[in-house]
């Protein structure tokens, strides 16, 4: 599945949605280990970006994301319409991140002329 064929709108320019197939969701569920949150603890003290924290978020995110995507190839959809993420701490230090969306069916459109 081409990821470019997903939206956190409901339609993509030049393609019409011939079947919506729905929901489909990427559930990720991570933990910042003891080591990490001591480093990230100690960034805090020098200010700005805390690079260990924005790196697993960006690769939990990723992961969610992927999940997602194959969850839609497997229902027979080509593209995913309304993307979007939610993250929920689930105890202290453990985080759920979920990307959901609405499989659908594309295809391009023809113009004449």
């Amino acid at each position: 599945m081409d990821p470019t064929l997903t939206t956190t709108g409901f339609m993509l320019d030049g393609y019409r949605i011939v079947q919506t197939l729905g929901i489909v969701r990427g559930i990720t569920v991570r933990s910042r280990s003891v080591i990490g949150n001591f480093a990230a603890k100690l960034q805090t003290i020098v200010g700005g970006q805390i690079g260990m924290f924005t790196t697993l978020c960006e690769r939990t995110r990723e992961e969610a994301f992927d999940i997602m995507m194959a969850h839609a190839q497997k229902m027979g959809a080509n593209a995913i319409i309304g993307v979007r993420y939610d993250a929920t701490e689930i105890m202290s230090g453990v985080t759920e991140v979920l990307c959901y969306g609405t499989a659908v069916v594309l295809e391009e459109e023809h113009h004449e002329g």
